[in-house]
């Protein structure tokens, strides 16, 4: 099948006025100023827009030369600004609107290649692309509007909801389930064996993993991650959940809805982890604990024992982030403490002996 392009015409350009009303905001500033493009508030250029949400950024949008700029509601600027602004509840999140709306107008490709691979036992839906050398096996069901690039493995039996976008290298292995809208960036590996071994003497006997991953809806995996195939049952990432690159799920673990995960954050298994909790990078968890809903969880935290609801944890191994702060200003003062710790034994000691003298 030829690949075709669909482009979307949408108009790239717009006006203050325009993009208020499309985030329900206002403007401070001329109504009628446009923008084309964007950029970053410290490399500002006249037709593009910019935002502040993070308070030590703020110096720069006394100086910066973009037209207009995307700011909180509450911001009240202690100097005067040249740029139009537009107010919003959250400039962040408005910005990462905008963002899509620019993204989704980008052309998109519809057709299988030539050299791509498919079962004549899979199913197909409508308006994808596959491409070159992409591989899918017996039985595989694709949905409509996928976009699977070259190179990617779908393994047999591998079910892939509506609207997902597979990027090159990408592998499924079998049996594995995914729901719509979900995204896998290059390298990840969904149902890749888990890491079970039994002792048997001086070796190890492989523990064969016969369960699945099963991936709701709106998921992100960031490039190289992975996430390991159950013993038995599934492995299950909840919907909404979105893992930075090279993260690692282990087998049997559930990660609940709407929770990130920086770079690097290891995952041991049968581990359960609640809905919309922020771990850091390279936090690592142990094995068969649970965490709860809402948990905060610093870079590099190390956490060995389960975790309630709503609590936030720093350091490694990982406790309170209120004791660990105030443990931190202690932590630089150890040499000293122990200098005058030592001295003050031997001040005791002294005092010990002309005591015993008398």
């Amino acid at each position: 099948m030829v690949i075709t392009h669909i482009k979307k015409e949408i108009e790239m350009e717009f006006s203050a006025q325009q993009i208020a009303d499309f985030l329900k905001g206002s403007v401070d500033g001329n109504p009628d100023v446009k923008v084309h493009d964007f950029s970053k508030i410290e490399e500002g250029k006249p037709g593009t827009l910019t935002f502040l949400a993070n308070p030590k950024y703020e110096h720069h949008i006394y100086k910066t030369k973009a037209s207009l700029v995307l700011v909180n509601t509450d911001f009240k600027p202690s100097e005067p600004i040249t740029a139009t602004l537009v107010r919003v509840e959250n400039a962040y999140a408005s910005l990462a609107m905008l963002l899509k709306l620019v993204d989704q107008s980008k052309e998109r490709k519809i057709g299988i290649n030539e050299l791509a691979f498919i079962s004549e036992k899979a199913t197909v839906g409508e308006d994808v692309y596959i491409g070159a050398f992409a591989f899918i096996g017996e039985g595989a069901r694709i949905g409509n509007n996928c976009q699977i690039y070259p190179h990617v493995y779908i393994g047999d039996n591998v079910t892939i909801g509506d609207n997902c976008i597979i990027y090159p290298q990408v592998t499924i292995y079998h049996d594995c389930k995914v729901g719509d809208t979900c995204i896998f960036h290059a390298g990840s590996v969904i149902g890749s064996d888990g890491f079970g071994f039994a002792p048997m003497g001086e070796r190890y006997d492989k523990i064969p993993q016969l369960g699945n991953v099963m991936i709701e809806n709106d998921v992100e995996l960031g490039a190289n991650t992975t996430v390991d195939r159950a013993v038995m049952g599934s492995t299950i990432i909840h919907q909404g959940t979105k893992l930075d690159n090279l993260v690692q799920i282990a087998h049997n673990v559930e990660v609940g809805e709407n929770t990130v995960m920086a770079a690097q954050v290891g995952i041991a298994g049968s581990t359960k982890i609640g809905n919309h909790c922020m771990f850091g990078g390279q936090v690592g968890l142990a094995g068969h604990i649970q965490i709860g809903n809402n948990v905060n969880l610093g870079g590099q935290a190390g956490v060995g024992h389960s975790v309630k609801d709503g609590q936030s944890l720093w350091g490694s191994p990982a406790f309170d982030v209120r004791k660990f702060k105030r443990s931190t200003i202690v932590f630089g003062k150890l040499p000293e403490m122990y200098r005058e710790i030592n001295q003050l034994r031997r001040e005791l000691d002294k005092i010990k002996k002309e005591f015993n003298k008398e």
